[in-house]
């Protein structure tokens, strides 16, 4: 299964880049507030979406585009971004990855995400550790948030949140080094399982942002939780990843701002 990830991955990823490289040949739609989707992005979805069929009829497919396709085994699930990072590819910023996800009775075993335009392919096996085009990588061996990059991102679909997520920022940034907002809440992970970023949290995440990205970064010696610390974010959307150390010290860091309803 890995190895059908990859090929639809990158097969996605180059369907990806054409359009890049393109721009006219996109065609830009409203999913709801600051919610886009595009022509390309559903073309890669269905590309990828025929490459596991060829090989795997019978699985259940969810992707952010087409939702949910039951297939005859239900207990096996892939799921799909096409483009996690759709703004940045619709105003060219060349940040975005593919992202696929292989669950097996709810628990994620095969992992994909693809960054087509530094052709970096991040995957991960359940139990097999994490590697970065062929080679192992670990998160970073921080012991606190004192001299952290952290990852996040700004409450854009959520904005009665605004208020608690920005006093949350306020406190982590007087303890980290600095703070960054790619667009790419996959690549974000990856980037904290590679060492790149020390840490990372985001509200109201959807299970094919993160599905992929958290197995790759606990193969790296990560953790991902809500923000209370518990098991939730595949229902929340409300997620922290770091190494251990840091993850306590991000967790205790923001619980003083956290509103009742963000703190799941």
């Amino acid at each position: 299964m890995l190895n059908i990830a990859i090929r639809a991955a990158r097969k996605a990823g180059n369907l990806i880049i054409k359009a890049y490289e393109n721009p006219t040949s996109v065609s830009v739609d409203a999913k709801g507030t600051n919610d886009f989707a595009t022509n390309v992005d559903r073309a890669a979805e269905g590309l990828i979406v025929e490459t596991i069929k060829r090989s795997y009829p019978d699985h259940t497919i969810i992707g952010e585009e087409s939702g949910l396709a039951k297939g005859k085994d239900a207990e096996i699930q892939w799921i799909i971004d096409p483009i996690d990072g759709t703004t940045n590819f619709i105003k060219g910023i060349p940040h975005f990855s593919v992202s696929i996800a292989v669950r097996i009775k709810d628990r994620t075993e095969v992992a994909v995400v693809y960054d087509p335009m530094r052709n970096e392919l991040y995957t991960a096996t359940r139990g097999q550790g994490a590697q970065l085009n062929g080679y192992r990588i670990r998160c970073g061996n921080a012991k606190d948030l004192t001299g952290t990059i952290i990852a996040t991102a700004f409450p854009y679909k959520l904005r009665n949140h605004t208020e608690s997520y920005f006093n949350v920022l306020q406190k982590v940034f007087a303890k980290c080094a600095d703070f960054r907002r790619s667009g790419s809440a996959a690549l974000d992970l990856c980037y904290v399982a590679a060492g790149r970023f020390d840490g990372f949290f985001e509200i109201g995440l959807q299970p094919w942002d993160i599905a992929a990205g958290e197995l790759i970064l606990r193969e790296a010696g990560g953790v991902m939780t809500d923000f209370a610390g518990g098991h939730n974010y595949m229902v929340s959307g409300n997620t922290v990843a770091a190494n251990p150390k840091v993850l306590k010290d991000l967790i205790t860091t923001m619980q003083s701002e956290l509103s009742d309803s963000l703190k799941k």
